[in-house]
């Protein structure tokens, strides 16, 4: 969920949006000796899941430029603005696959943005990472050859969900969704796996506009049916909202979000008594500090926890996806250099233990994001928690 307590950080972030950042490079006298490899980024100045992605970008290219792993190599981030238009994500991404300085794209919160540009992105053979969380976003997979996705995936948070409400014993669901390829593809998923267990009984769903501001009659709707719980497939700047009009129509049973509803560590206060008890599916990253290093990789994840926190004043959970998609990148330029098809061929049979989880692609999925990922959360107190 959408949060912001630090005007400066927020400042900064939107700046990488507008201006475009240049990753950390060697000095001027050591130039000819250095392999400089330039990483494109479609995201939106006004999408605060894409702030959170260029903010998290920038930490990353930074880190692994200072770390020495990438040898003579330093990574150069050059962020676009596709204010979250289809049209003029089209443009920026067929300017990025003809500069051929540009290895690969990463693209953010927009669904629609990467699917529109697919054919673009195979036709300049351009590896592109989406962190969008609309499933079509690989797939058909011979459309999608040079397209990866690091996010959950809808029908695995779907499963979790719909296990998670099997153990509570909710027999009857209402689902609120977002009326785009994201929200539409969800709400299928979640049918899906709500038809598996014949315990679970769903209401006619409802759709609303994703950038609706007032979705209090599409909630007031669901609930006049009385359902003992409610599902939200929605993005994060409709979370708060659908939660203080649930409470505002005096429902009283569970609340449950998907994985794309997932933003910010800390809830809105406006919104933080609405979601008390509320359930999210996402990864360990967004409780990060309720978990206990046991491993190599949850130290690293808590390290970037705090790296990230430290440098922007809080911290979101979807930074672990791009701070990702950056290592799977730079993973790959190590192995086989900037040669674009060489970096695709990579890219597609990737292992990481990753900030967000496992991840592992295949020629058969371009989705990277294991299941076993995904975790229960909990709203207490206004920030999420894991789920006990």
């Amino acid at each position: 969920m959408r949060f912001s307590r630090r005007a400066p950080a927020a400042v900064a972030a939107a700046a990488l949006l507008t201006t475009g950042l240049a990753g950390c490079t060697s000095d001027d006298g050591a130039a000819d000796t250095v392999n400089r490899v330039v990483i494109g980024a479609d995201l939106a100045s006004g999408s605060a899941v894409d702030t959170a992605y260029a903010r998290a970008l920038a930490l990353r290219v930074e880190q692994l430029n200072a770390s020495g792993v990438l040898g003579k190599t330093q990574l150069t981030l050059r962020i676009v603005d596709n204010r979250s238009d289809p049209t003029t994500s089209l443009r920026n991404i067929a300017a990025l696959g003809d500069d051929t300085t540009v290895a690969a794209v990463i693209t953010g919160y927009c669904s629609e943005c990467v699917i529109g540009a697919a054919k673009t992105i195979n036709d300049k053979h351009v590896p592109t990472i989406a962190l969008a969380p609309a499933d079509r976003v690989t797939t058909p997979l011979a459309e999608r050859k040079y397209v990866f996705k690091l996010g959950p995936n809808s029908g695995d948070s779907s499963a979790a969900l719909v296990s998670a409400m099997k153990q509570a014993g909710v027999k009857k669901v209402g689902v609120l969704y977002a009326d785009d390829v994201y929200g539409r593809g969800a709400e299928t998923a979640f049918r899906a796996e709500a038809a598996k267990a014949a315990t679970i009984q769903l209401t006619p769903s409802v759709a609303v506009k994703p950038t609706a501001t007032d979705i209090t009659q599409a909630v007031g709707t669901l609930a006049d049916a009385v359902p003992d719980a409610l599902v939200f497939l929605i993005g994060p700047d409709q979370a708060g909202l659908a939660a203080t009009s649930a409470k505002a129509a005096d429902f009283r049973g569970r609340m449950y979000f998907d994985a794309a509803s997932a933003g910010d560590l800390f809830i809105p206060q406006q919104a933080a008594a609405a979601t008390e008890s509320a359930t999210m599916v996402f990864t360990q990253t967004l409780a990060i500090d309720d978990v206990i290093a046991t491993t190599p990789a949850k130290a690293t994840r808590k390290q970037w926890f705090r790296d990230y926190t430290s440098r922007y004043g809080t911290y979101s959970g979807v930074a672990s996806l791009a701070a990702d998609a950056v290592d799977l990148i730079g993973d790959a330029v190590v192995r086989v250099g900037k040669d674009r098809d060489a970096l695709r061929n990579e890219i597609e049979t990737a292992q990481l233990d990753g900030l967000s989880g496992s991840i592992r692609i295949t020629p058969d999925n371009h989705s990277g994001l294991m299941p076993q990922a995904l975790t229960l959360l909990v709203a207490r107190s206004g920030r999420w928690r894991l789920a006990s």
